[in-house]
């Protein structure tokens, strides 16, 4: 009597399976696509984060930042993986992205702040305004980078202090790089007493500027009478040299002005007070 029982399951199943082969075909059509889409994501994840890391490290971008944009690259492409595996054996996937929606939603009205700094930080990563190594003014702080993270940037001031800025107040602010160029120009200005000879004055300041090696030559030179001062003649003297030697050709170049001019016999004005002492005489008169 069990024998015939388990003929009879079997002879059952056997037809249920005859009845529904399309569906069950489907099933495992269905199966199998979503597990090559899931293993197919997976390894198109890992290798599209992967470039995207070398590409970043390659242009020289911080490993800290290149790291993270490339975790962020490979998160977002197995999210949309999982999504299109779940619909693959007839998840809706509708509910699934909406859940995510609000899910994002949430995250970043409560980090809103973090998210535009990290949204500046891509911007910068980007865009490239400031490098590390180059000194740069940012409004209320100035000093050399020496990090560009994802969310803030390390600048290090001339007197050696850290300084953290906000990716964010970076973006919506100026940037002045002072480091790009590779040549920059300097400004002098010089003054002089009213009686000195303005063509001597150019002649000699024009030699001290042809004797200084690092002063590039064929960016121009210009040296010109700007003003006629209250009791002075002020000279401007522009000339460019390169941005690694900017600040010592400057120093350089005002001592060498000073000892021409005095070789020279030629004045530098400078303040003067004269100050007059009245002494006002009382007469005693006396009555007798």
């Amino acid at each position: 009597m069990e024998d015939l029982n388990v003929v009879n399951d079997i002879n059952h199943a056997g037809n249920w399976l005859i009845q529904n082969q399309e569906l069950l075909l489907g099933y495992i059509i269905n199966l199998t696509s979503a597990i090559v889409i899931l293993i197919v994501g997976l390894f198109v994840a890992r290798i599209i984060a992967n470039g995207v890391n070398k590409v970043l490290i390659t242009r020289n971008i911080d490993t800290t930042i290149s790291g993270f944009l490339a975790a962020l690259v490979r998160y977002i492409i197995m999210t949309f993986t999982l999504i299109a595996t779940l619909g693959c054996i007839g998840v809706q996937t509708t509910s699934v992205i909406a859940i995510l929606g609000a899910a994002g939603m949430a995250i970043g009205l409560a980090l809103q702040g973090s998210l535009s700094n990290f949204a500046a930080g891509v911007l910068l990563v980007t865009l490239r305004p400031l490098r590390t190594g180059e000194y740069v003014d940012l409004g209320n702080v100035a000093g050399t980078v020496t990090n560009v993270h994802i969310f803030y940037t390390m600048l290090r001031t001339l007197d050696g202090k850290i300084a953290v800025v906000p990716n964010g107040k970076i973006i919506s602010g100026n940037i002045i790089n002072y480091s790009r160029e590779p040549a920059r120009r300097n400004e002098f200005i010089i003054f002089v007493s009213y009686d000195s000879d303005i063509d001597l004055i150019i002649k000699i300041l024009h030699e001290v500027i042809i004797s200084e090696d690092r002063v590039l030559k064929d960016r121009g030179i210009v040296i010109g009478l700007s003003e006629l001062g209250p009791s002075y003649l002020k000279f401007i003297v522009r000339c460019w040299s390169n941005t690694d030697d900017l600040n010592i050709v400057y120093w350089d170049l005002m001592a060498q002005f000073k000892k021409a001019l005095d070789s020279n016999n030629i004045t530098v004005p400078y303040p003067k007070m004269d100050i007059h002492v009245y002494t006002k005489t009382k007469s005693l008169k006396v009555n007798f």
